[in-house]
């Protein structure tokens, strides 16, 4: 019966009727979401990947946008045992001659490199019109002399006959007035004279002081005008140069220890080994306000005229001066409109930008009088980009020390 049954049921299934599909079990869901999950992670991990490279990009951009820089400590001055300064050459004394009257050179005597005393004629000037002037004006005197002698006897007649009532009061007060416009007239005369003649003499060239001459501007023929305007118009300059003076910009640290008396010594280029030897005499006692140095005058002996004007000396100064200066290289100041600055790297790496005063100048180095200590770094060839606070990254082995 069994058997009958399990047929029945097989057959109500099969006729015309075609199995549906079987539907999805839990093992579909469950790939479907590993797989998901498996994307979401590896998405999850592209952009936390993308994000670190970025940070990594963006910490390495700022490092290598922070400066490296080279930084070097200002070093202190040894005592100064000698001032040594350089300076030009002068005359003791030097002067341009100028005519004093008008004419033409007639002849010169003495040319440039001649010594010359006080008093020595220099050149000859021919004035022609001053001296037909001259003529004139002795002429003139000798006419109002005999004038005045005339109105003299004139006035005497006159006052003897106004003794007697012999003329009137009148007649005798116009002679007496006479004489005195002829005293008057012999007065102008003279002055004249005596100016044309001084004009006279200034045809003749002197020298005002013993010397050298150190330039002849004029030749034979050469017109020449009185004073020292137009051009050309210098006849010679003249100098003395024993002694010879040599001045000299002493620093305003070391200006109180340069007083007269001071022992000097000068060295020219052009006479190598030789030493010259002088005192300071003088000093303006005044600092210059632009340069910050003291104006001295040396003085120096020259009988051999070996020292010449004009010629580039070294002149060095015997002090024993303690300098509270440092000693900074060249090229670690930024010279800006603000004025000279120095860069100053602190413990935090960040600059701090200093205005600093400069003293002398020793060519590689300079000397540094306010503004930095003997602790401070300084950035060596600071850009001129170069800002107040900005961080920078000082390079191992090269500064700190």
């Amino acid at each position: 019966m069994t058997q009958q049954v399990v047929e029945q049921t097989h057959d109500v299934q099969s006729p015309g009727i075609e199995p549906g599909p079987r539907p999805k079990g839990r093992g579909s869901y469950l790939l479907l979401a590993i797989v998901a999950l498996l994307l979401a992670v590896g998405a999850t991990f592209g952009v936390v990947s993308r994000l670190s490279e970025s940070r990594a990009l963006a910490r390495e951009t700022d490092k290598l946008a922070v400066q490296n820089v080279v930084v070097v400590r200002p070093t202190p001055e040894a005592p100064q045992q000698e001032l040594a300064l350089p300076s030009t050459l002068q005359a003791y004394t030097e002067s341009p001659i100028y005519a004093r009257t008008n004419g033409y050179l007639g002849k010169w005597y003495r040319d440039i490199g001649s010594r010359v005393e006080k008093g020595e004629i220099l050149a000859e000037i021919e004035t022609p019109e001053i001296d037909q002037e001259l003529m004139q004006a002795r002429a003139a005197k000798d006419q109002a002399t005999a004038q005045l002698a005339l109105a003299k006897i004139g006035a005497q007649r006159w006052a003897n006959l106004q003794k007697m009532d012999a003329v009137a009061q009148q007649e005798t007060d116009e002679r007496s007035s006479s004489f005195v416009q002829g005293q008057a007239a012999l007065a102008a005369s003279e002055a004249n004279l005596k100016r044309l003649e001084q004009l006279e003499s200034f045809k003749h060239v002197y020298a005002p002081f013993s010397g050298v001459i150190t330039k002849r501007n004029i030749d034979i023929g050469a017109l020449i005008n009185a004073g020292n305007g137009g051009t050309n118009q210098e006849l010679f300059d003249i100098a003395r140069i024993d002694p010879i003076r040599v001045y000299i910009s002493v620093p305003e640290i070391y200006a109180p220890a340069v007083q007269p008396g001071v022992h000097a010594t000068i060295e020219l280029a052009s006479i190598e080994g030789k030493q010259f030897s002088g005192n300071v005499v003088r000093t303006s006692e005044s600092i210059d306000p632009t340069t910050r140095t003291l104006l001295t005058e040396i003085d120096v002996a020259n009988p051999k005229a070996q020292l010449l004007p004009g010629a580039y000396a070294q002149v060095r100064l015997a002090l024993n001066v303690q300098t509270p200066g440092l000693s900074l290289p060249v090229n670690a100041l930024l010279f800006r409109a603000e004025g000279t600055e120095a860069a100053v790297v602190d413990e935090q790496g960040k600059i701090h930008l200093r205005p600093v005063v400069i003293g002398r100048d020793y060519g590689i180095s300079v000397q540094i009088l306010e503004g930095l200590a003997p602790t401070d770094s300084v950035v060596l060839n600071p850009g001129d980009a170069l800002e107040e606070g900005e961080q920078v990254q000082v390079s191992q082995g090269a500064g700190k020390s």
